[in-house]
């Protein structure tokens, strides 16, 4: 193969290998969770509080983010309500002391979270109604598996 033959088959390598990072990268795809804005959290008891609301970080159609903690599979203090108009963007962060899984029904998306992996959930209200907001191993270790639920009222 001569010398240019070669160039060329480094470039095109390049080219793909360039193609196959922008596709799969984090955050493009407004159904993923984990291109919600981070959230600061700590073991101590003065962390973000059980349900913090900071304001939209990009415009007028995103919902506040929402922090739910959990402490022993637990959520600390009363299950929130997470609140979207339809057509908005959900935003919520799920912060755990524990390797736990959470689920959000009707929208079929499942997060693990655990010490210092926060579980970031970002995507687009389209389906009206009240969803439970749940942890997959509270049941299991004895404890109300509700941590939130999801309220999406019409537009």
């Amino acid at each position: 193969m001569s010398k240019g033959g070669r160039l060329g088959l480094v470039a095109v390598a390049v080219a793909v290998a360039i193609v196959a990072f922008v596709i799969a990268k984090p955050g493009d795809d407004e159904d993923r969770s984990d291109s919600a804005p981070a959230a600061e959290t700590t073991d101590s008891p003065t962390a973000t509080a059980p349900s913090a609301t900071t304001p939209p970080a990009d415009g007028p159609d995103a919902t506040p983010t929402e922090t739910i903690q959990l402490k022993d599979y637990a959520v600390v203090g009363e299950p929130p309500d997470v609140e979207a108009a339809k057509g908005q963007i959900v935003r919520f962060v799920v912060t755990s002391n524990v390797d736990d899984s959470v689920h959000v029904h009707g929208y079929d998306i499942e997060k693990d979270v655990g010490p210092g992996k926060p579980a970031r959930f970002s995507f687009k209200a389209s389906i009206e109604g009240i969803f439970e907001i749940e942890s997959h191993e509270a049941e299991h270790n004895g404890k109300d598996a509700l941590i939130a639920n999801l309220v999406v009222e019409p537009s």
